[in-house]
């Protein structure tokens, strides 16, 4: 019987995309799906075939053809439909998969990475759903995948961008993917199992997994066998054993250097990296400690730096020599341990530079910080320059575990969706990497740091928490909830403290943050938490992981002004820290949105040409009046615009509100009025919020099917042609909320209200419009302001206008530094494609100090960005990290915009702020482009905090250390 290609389409045989779309199977059905595949002893497999060379198929007692079949199991029919219709691959078996299917381009490599995320749930769950099928004999093939592995990676390592673009993927497949040649060793493992087995029937199990799939568990396995039968075993089986067990031992020893030397025997020898290598087995083969360390260093480093001037059949061998050499960097720092400071310092060095040889850190990141980590000094050094050498190399264990995340992020969520242990896929990678090690160093260090300065943070008693530092000051309490893996059915509460991976770029009040993935430190999440007050914090994953058990105590959540991080029980605070939250109580005055200045008479559309800052909180919002003062100052590098302003607003909810009696405007003002009276008449403040809410999302989804008045709609056709030269529905558009609580003196409203990217048609313009009205009606948006106005009846939306720029990358410009609170400074963070940096992304942060140096805060880790197509909408576009986002040229030009932005607001009528100035920004084509300015606002309560200050005391920057000193 032979099936041919086609049938093979029909009967859904193997992992092939198709056309006909089908309904997708949900996460609770994929759950199921997977408990019985564990319970199978068949597993995700349906029977074992050949697949031959022509596409056909024929059963397992017949043969192809002709020669260079393969025989392998076949998939389940569910299994097959699982790949059609979620792009989910279980149990993937590589012999007879294309290689460009495997790479998954178009799917930025989703398949390699489920490939490799199921390798791990194999090992942290009794082989997943391979619990039984493991042990189906002939299913998988082992030299049938090493021999695809090889062709695999032949075919992927000859494209050189591929290589550069996706480095630590790629060395992560080579990691996992079998490949390896076989060795006169595992032949006689194979061997030897075969023998045992065909003698034993209870060695089967072994025999298949040796044969399918092998690893070091074997070596267990087979002496646990040995434990229970070598007794009741003839003499021959009993010599098979012993020698099973020896040869397994010796291909799983520790490796030697002079075993490296045989992953290069068919390299040229001309090939400069094996030379190195080869000199580097040779004069290392007797130094051990510091030496060992920083030659396996190095040489990993050579590799990387130096791959793809190897020709492309020779670059899997050195990236195995790659691997390996991480393996025996693991096995030197096991006996090797600094103590002194310089060889601490060094040591982060050292393992920085493995780092990015491994992947974690691009090449152009290591060049940006590699002189920060070095030591100038020769016998002393400032604590300022040890806090620079220590916080750089706390950034590369940041970046490195961001590089992680970046990578498998999307698939992790997706494979998260139905097993939940794929959460701690990173944890493991993180843990069995050079990471590792790197971060138990940056800890000593600062450890050692923190008892100098009496700076120690205080959190839970768990380890390595010289990892917290802090952002934003501030001090809270209430219940810690520890949230790892997926964020998005995340219900917050203001009045409890959560610790994410990473936070919801919608993230409602909280009482305290702290995050392994910071984001960037001007997102709209971070800006409203140094307006409001609210303790910010970075920690680390393991951080994240050992405070696991805390969750749902009520603790104290303190960080200073300096970056000091408490957390503790809220049973031990001190009768000082418990007063804390009488005196915040009496302290809290509401704002009340200044409403006089309204003009409501404003019923047309406005040009932005005729709006300035005069006109913010009259006529429009700040944003629409900032933008048009900056069209006035850069003419060129700000589009035209559109406002639509307070007035017109107003007048469409004078209008009846359906359902009711009353219009719009009077149930908003009811709505409130209620409340007001049932606080006074003693209502629980949820009782409240929530009668409050349910009447706002009843108003919300009113005015969302508002008609529009027919003047209105005239004069939008109208001025469509007149200012953007085209009619409406031509020219796509962003709408901006523009409402008069942005921008406060004491209040940012950064983010809260609707912003609606890239709309083309003419009539989902129309619903834009109203559904920017109806967003500061959200839940959101009211619970973030609703504890500090006085009179949130009485915010207006303006609306801004624009069309669309598809910027290359953009961003936001901090005119200080934020971290620093230095005037001279300027803090930026960008992204790539439009809406950079806001919603917070891991942009690419730098500060750009006075005396002309950029440093590199953080590079971009954002797997995708928004472009906007001329059709409308957008597009998510996957992006590699190996280039900068701003180039030298951006970042002078955006040092001289800065200058001349704040000498030009200086004198500029109806500005009433000396800066700071938060600046939107970006770049097409390398113009840059303006798209907003405000006030950049921070709550100096909090930073002033006498007991902020008291627990932060200042540190003598030029104290000099002997590099001598020794560090526990």
């Amino acid at each position: 019987m032979k099936i041919s290609l086609l049938s093979l389409f029909i009967l859904g045989m193997c992992f092939l995309e198709v056309g006909v779309q089908a309904q997708p199977v949900s996460n609770l059905e994929i759950s199921k799906m997977i408990e019985n595949f564990k319970k199978d002893p068949k597993g995700p497999y349906q029977q074992i075939m050949w697949f031959c060379p022509d596409g056909s198929m024929v059963p397992p007692k017949q043969r192809c053809p002709e020669p260079g079949g393969v025989q392998r199991a076949k998939y389940k029919d569910a299994v097959v439909r699982l790949a059609q219709t979620n792009h989910v691959f279980l149990g993937q078996i590589l012999s007879t998969t294309p290689n460009e299917d495997f790479w998954d381009a178009s799917n930025h490599q989703s398949r390699l990475k489920q490939y490799l995320l199921e390798k791990y749930l194999q090992t942290a769950d009794d082989a997943w759903v391979l619990r039984r099928g493991q042990f189906y004999r002939g299913a998988i093939q082992a030299e049938d995948e090493s021999a695809w592995g090889i062709n695999f990676f032949n075919w992927l390592l000859a494209d050189s961008e591929a290589v550069k673009s996706h480095y630590y993927l790629v060395r992560e497949a080579v990691r996992s993917i079998p490949h390896l040649q076989e060795t006169k060793s595992l032949q006689n493992i194979r061997s030897l199992s075969l023998l045992i087995a065909d003698t034993d029937e209870e060695f089967m199990d072994a025999r298949i997994k040796i044969h399918g799939q092998p690893d070091r568990t074997d070596l267990d396995r087979v002496k646990g066998y040995k434990e229970r039968k070598y007794s009741k075993l003839d003499a021959a089986t009993k010599e098979q054993v012993d020698k099973l067990i020896r040869e397994l031992e010796l291909y799983y020893q520790p490796i030697n250097l002079k075993d490296l030397e045989q992953y290069l025997v068919k390299v040229s020898a001309n090939s400069k990296l094996k030379q190195s290598l080869l000199n580097f087995t040779k004069q290392q083969a007797n130094t051990k400690g510091e030496l060992r360390v920083k030659a396996t260093s190095d040489l990993l480093y050579q590799i990387r730096e130096n791959l793809l001037q190897e020709s492309p059949s020779n670059r899997l061998a050195f990236l195995d020599v790659s691997i390996q050499l991480e393996h025996i960097l693991f096995y030197e720092l096991t006996s090797w341990k600094p103590q002194s400071l310089k060889g601490v310092i060094d040591l982060n060095e050292m393992l920085a530079k493995a780092a990015t040889a491994c992947g974690y850190i691009e090449m152009w990141e290591w060049q940006q910080v590699k002189s920060q980590l070095q030591l100038t000094e020769t016998s002393d050094i400032s604590f300022e320059a040890l806090q620079k050498v220590h916080d750089t190399a706390r950034g590369i264990i940041e970046w490195g575990t961001g590089m992680n995340s970046a990578v498998f992020e999307e698939t992790i969520k997706l494979f998260g969706g139905f097993e939940p242990l794929t959460y701690h896929f990173t944890d493991d990678r993180i843990r069995s990497s050079v990471l590792l090690p790197l971060g138990a160093s940056v800890s000593r260090l600062g450890d050692f740091m923190n008892v100098m300065s009496n700076q120690s943070n205080e959190v839970m008693g768990i380890a390595n928490q010289s990892h917290f530092r802090g952002l934003n000051p501030g001090f809270a309490k209430g219940e810690l909830l520890v949230v790892d893996g997926n964020v998005e059915d995340v219900d917050v509460s203001k009045d409890k403290i959560y610790l994410f991976s990473k936070p919801p770029a919608d993230l409602k009040p909280v009482a305290g943050i702290a995050t392994v993935s910071e984001g960037n430190m001007v997102s709209h999440v971070q800006l409203l938490a140094r307006n409001l007050g609210i303790p910010n914090a970075v920690l680390s994953q393991q951080n994240l992981s050992d405070l696991k058990k805390y969750s749902g105590t009520s603790v104290f959540y303190v960080v200073s002004p300096k970056g000091k991080v408490i957390i503790k029980p809220e049973s031990k605070m001190s009768d000082e820290e418990k007063k804390l939250f009488t005196a915040k109580k009496r302290s809290e005055e509401k704002i009340r949105i200044p409403v006089e200045r309204i003009d409501l008479n404003q019923t047309r559309l406005v040009n932005l040409r005729k709006v300035n800052a005069t006109k913010s909180g009259k006529l429009c919002g700040p944003k629409a009046a900032n933008l048009g003062q900056l069209k006035q100052l850069f003419p060129d590098q700000v589009v035209e615009g559109l406002v639509v302003p307070f007035g017109i607003f107003r007048k469409h909810m004078d209008q009846p509100m359906p359902g009711t009696s009353v219009s719009y405007w009077q149930f908003l003002n009811q709505t409130f009025q209620n409340a007001r009276e049932k606080q006074n008449s003693g209502v629980s403040k949820t009782e409240l919020d929530e009668s409050v809410l349910a009447h706002l999302a009843a108003l919300r989804e009113a005015i969302k099917n508002m008609p529009l008045l027919p003047d209105f709609r005239e004069d939008l056709k109208q001025q469509f042609l007149a200012v953007f030269e085209k009619p409406m529905g031509k020219t796509p558009v962003f709408l901006r909320s523009d409402t008069n609580m942005e921008d406060l003196k004491d209040f940012t409203g950064a983010g809260l209200n609707l912003t609606l990217f890239n709309v083309l048609d003419s009539e989902k313009i129309v619903q834009g419009i109203k559904d920017v009205w109806a967003s500061p009606y959200s839940e959101r948006s009211y619970k973030w302001r609703q504890s500090y106005l006085l009179n949130p009846e009485n915010v207006f939306p303006s609306i801004l206008i624009i069309p669309s720029v598809d910027v290359d990358y953009s961003g936001v410009l901090i005119t200080k530094g934020v971290q620093s609170g230095n005037s001279d400074e300027l803090t930026i963070a960008f992204s790539r494609g439009a809406g950079g940096a806001v919603d917070g992304q891991a942009a690419q942060s730098y500060v750009l100090e006075a005396s002309g140096t950029n440093k590199l805060l953080s590079p971009a880790r954002e797997p995708q960005y928004n472009s906007l197509p001329e059709t409308g909408g957008t597009l998510k576009v996957g992006c590699t990290f190996e280039k900068s986002i701003l180039s030298e040229g951006n970042l002078q030009e955006i040092r001289l915009f800065a200058k001349k932005l704040q000498e030009k607001l200086k004198t500029s009528e109806g500005v009433n702020s000396n800066g700071p100035w938060d600046v939107e920004l970006g770049f097409k084509n390398n113009k840059l482009w303006l798209f907003q300015v405000r006030p950049f606002v921070e709550n100096k309560q909090a930073k002033a905090s006498d007991y902020l200050q008291s627990i932060s005391p200042e540190i003598q920057l030029t104290e000099s250390i002997s590099l001598t000193t020794i560090i526990k």
